[in-house]
């Protein structure tokens, strides 16, 4: 049987050689710019040259166990802290509903800055009946979960049931309401949409 390289990784679920290399590469290129510090700053601290710095971030240069105490209190940090696995995301949404014009909206994704469409769960209540269409830039998705939901779309009017979906530009004057009983569905906007809805 052939010896396994440090570069192939473990079936075991430990890492390899070369994936703490790169974790802790990733490390201190990610503490040293959240401290603010330029390479020449960073390096400065460790009494060590900018290009040194430079090829160990890089991969140019091996780290070596010698680095690791050097290189920490150059940061001002532990060696357990510069090798300590990154903490994975919490995928979860916090989702602190806002209400407007009597709809309420829970958020369903985190919210990004810039472009990029933006998920909601939306109830609209038994008394949202008064048509009043708007129009803006942007382009919506609706999805019904429960309720029949009235959609007024330029001239035309539709009524969609549980399971059933509806997309369009809102550049044509549009409004959502019920026929009846409060409604509850899944929104997607763009920024102009969810300002419109949310917030202007």
């Amino acid at each position: 049987m052939s010896a396994r390289t440090p570069s192939e990784g473990r079936d075991d679920g430990t890492e390899s050689r070369d994936d703490v290399q790169s974790r802790v590469r990733a490390r201190l290129r990610s503490l040293r710019a959240d401290r603010g510090l330029t390479l020449a700053e960073a390096a400065g601290a460790a009494g060590m040259d900018p290009s040194s710095w430079s090829r160990l971030e890089s991969g140019a240069r091996r780290l070596t166990l010698d680095h690791l105490p050097v290189l920490a209190r150059a940061l001002g940090i532990t060696v357990d802290d510069l090798l300590e696995a990154p903490v994975a995301p919490d995928p979860r949404v916090a989702a602190t509903p806002t209400t407007r014009d009597g709809m309420t909206f829970w958020p369903l994704n985190h919210h990004p800055t810039g472009s990029g469409h933006h998920a909601f769960k939306i109830r609209l209540p038994s008394d949202r009946r008064e048509a009043m269409p708007r129009e803006h830039e942007g382009h919506d998705w609706l999805y019904v979960l429960s309720g029949r939901l009235r959609l007024v779309l330029g001239e035309e009017e539709f009524v969609l049931r549980p399971g059933e979906a509806a997309e369009f530009d809102t550049r044509t004057p549009h409004w959502i309401g019920v026929v009846d009983e409060p409604v509850e569905l899944i929104g997607l906007f763009g920024p102009s949409g969810e300002k419109v809805h949310l917030r202007s």
